[in-house]
């Protein structure tokens, strides 16, 4: 079992779902904690360092907490390049970060400031020589409504000229019981005609079937979560067979959605669903930590794939590295742009293969572990 532990944190991995004030860790909290005594948050602690399993509206709350400690240029520096380092320590290679800009006037944080000081500390890590390659998808809180939404496109248009390819996105998130996705779908038009690319949460509640379909005419590059697309989770087969017609890949947060409760548990995910269809999937955490999902979150929710659904993963640069509980699938990343190693939104993503070696034309070597061993209710 420490083998199959080490094996996970070992492997090279991408990570395209990670929302910044959902993966500060508690040792960042702690830091910020201690820098404003002022704020009396201490008693929020146990709510944060616990891990336990919380409601989607406890998530929510988490993130209310993290906001209150984090309003400077300079909180936003140190949390994001605290988050790239950890992340990098996990091993993963490349990293899509999303947030939604905020704004605060004690502090005189701007939108802008605030997506310029993500830019700083990703551009900061890589001088220090950090191993990682980072980008940054802006976030349209969808609890903010139409005009904030296309405010926050046209920050993200500023930003992706700008930037050196570094902003490459706009992601659609926020408490998805709130608003409708129809009102947004302005902003998110204007942002796919300008080259923004489009990573939409969608279905994470079963009353979002009719956004699903608005969203879908888009259509979106990538689908987060997609809990409730599927007929057998609520949703309909037009969904899904509008998802696997234009092939948009599927951001699977397995950890994320047990400790969310938005799926009873791992053997009952709706990866399976999509797995056993052979649609692309990219295998993601949403939150790292803040209590939502502990440190040991990104290896244990592909250790999970692995046992739950004998799913193999890899990055195509490291073709010797494989993984697997007792059968083996194959992982594989498609560049869309110029980056040497894994660049923005690989369309295909996560492609999980029923037969890898068919793929690759070459024999697959198998790691095995001891499933039974490991309890991943």
């Amino acid at each position: 079992m420490e083998d199959d532990a080490a094996f996970y944190k070992e492997l090279p991995k991408v990570e395209l779902h990670a929302h910044l004030n959902g993966s500060v860790s508690v040792q960042t909290v702690e830091r910020l904690i201690q820098r404003k005594p002022h704020l009396n948050i201490e008693h929020s602690m146990t709510a944060i360092g616990k891990g336990q399993r919380r409601t989607l509206d406890e998530c929510f709350e988490v993130f209310k907490v993290i906001h209150k400690l984090v309003d400077t240029e300079e909180d936003i520096l140190m949390v994001a390049k605290d988050v790239i380092k950890e992340f990098a320590a996990d091993n993963v290679k490349y990293l899509e970060l999303r947030s939604t800009p905020r704004e605060e006037k004690d502090t005189r944080l701007t939108k802008k400031s605030y997506v310029e000081a993500v830019i700083k500390a990703i551009q900061q890590c890589k001088n220090e020589g950090v191993d990682i390659d980072v980008r940054f998808l802006v976030a349209i809180d969808r609890r903010n409504g139409p005009e904030v939404a296309l405010e926050t496109v046209k920050l993200a248009e500023d930003f992706m000229l700008s930037s050196g390819d570094l902003v490459v996105g706009i992601d659609l998130s926020g408490d998805p019981t709130v608003g409708h996705g129809r009102v947004l779908l302005p902003a998110l038009e204007r942002a796919r005609n300008s080259g923004l690319k489009l990573s939409l949460h969608m279905s994470e509640v079963p009353s979002q079937l009719e956004e699903s379909e608005l969203l879908l005419n888009l259509p979106p590059d990538r689908i987060g979560h997609g809990t409730f697309l599927h007929p057998e989770m609520g949703g309909s087969q037009s969904l899904v067979d509008r998802v696997v017609k234009h092939q948009i890949p599927l951001e699977i947060c397995l950890t994320s959605n047990v400790k969310g409760q938005t799926v009873p548990s791992y053997s009952q995910h709706h990866f399976r669903y999509w797995y056993q269809l052979g649609h692309p999937c990219v295998i993601c955490v949403s939150f790292l930590s803040c209590g939502i999902i502990d440190l040991v979150a990104l290896n244990h929710t592909h250790s999970s794939a692995a046992i739950c659904f004998k799913v193999c993963v890899f990055v195509p640069r490291f073709r010797d590295q494989f993984t697997s509980s007792q059968t083996c699938v194959a992982r594989g990343v498609a560049p869309l742009s110029s980056l040497s190693f894994l660049p923005f939104f690989s369309l295909l993503c996560v492609v999980v293969l029923p037969n890898p070696a068919t793929f690759y034309k070459q024999p697959i070597p198998v790691k095995c572990s001891q499933a039974e061993q490991i309890n991943i209710k």
